[in-house]
C-alpha cells in the first residue's frame, strides 16, 4: 500500500491578495444593491401630495363660454370641486358635464389622486376634459 501523498504550498500573499479581492468583491455587490434599491421614503413622499392650501381654477372654453372648474385644496387633501360659471344655457347645452364631474369628483376624494379614475363610456370626452382642467388647477397648487 502506498499511498501517495500530495503536498500543496501556499504562498501567504497569494491567500492575502485572494482573501482582499473576495472582501471588496461582497462590498461592491451590497453596494450596487443598496444604491438600487427603491427608496422607500420617495414613495411615501409621492403619496402624500403636498398643496398650498386655497381655492384654484381652471377654464374650460366650449364653444363661446368659458366654464371655470374650481378645485379646493388644503395642505395635503383635495377638498372640493365644483363648476364655476355654468349659466343654465350652457347647462342644457352639455347635459353630460354636471354629472361626469359627480362622478369624477367622488373617485377623486376617495383616491386624493388623478391616477386611475374609471369614466363611463356616454361621458368619456367629457371627464377627459374635465380631468385635464382639474390637473391644470392642481398644478397651481402643488407647492
Amino acid at each position: 500500500m502506498s499511498s501517495k501523498t500530495k503536498i500543496v504550498v501556499l504562498h501567504l500573499k497569494e491567500l492575502i491578495y485572494t482573501a482582499i479581492f473576495a472582501v471588496l468583491g461582497i462590498l461592491l455587490i451590497l453596494l450596487l444593491i443598496f444604491m438600487f434599491l427603491p427608496d422607500k421614503k420617495e414613495k411615501s413622499a409621492a403619496e402624500t401630495m403636498q398643496y398650498t392650501a386655497g381655492v384654484y381654477t381652471s377654464s374650460i372654453q366650449l364653444n363661446d363660454n368659458a366654464i371655470d372648474v374650481e378645485v379646493a385644496v388644503d395642505s395635503s387633501h383635495i377638498n372640493s370641486i365644483s363648476l364655476v360659471n355654468l349659466d343654465e344655457a350652457t347647462a342644457a347645452m352639455y347635459p353630460l358635464m354636471q354629472p361626469a364631474l359627480d362622478n369624477l369628483s367622488q373617485q377623486i376624494y376617495e383616491k386624493q389622486s388623478l391616477e386611475n379614475i374609471s369614466y363611463g363610456d356616454d361621458s368619456q370626452y367629457t371627464s377627459m376634459v374635465l380631468l385635464q382642467a382639474i390637473q391644470a388647477a392642481l398644478d397651481k397648487a402643488r407647492r
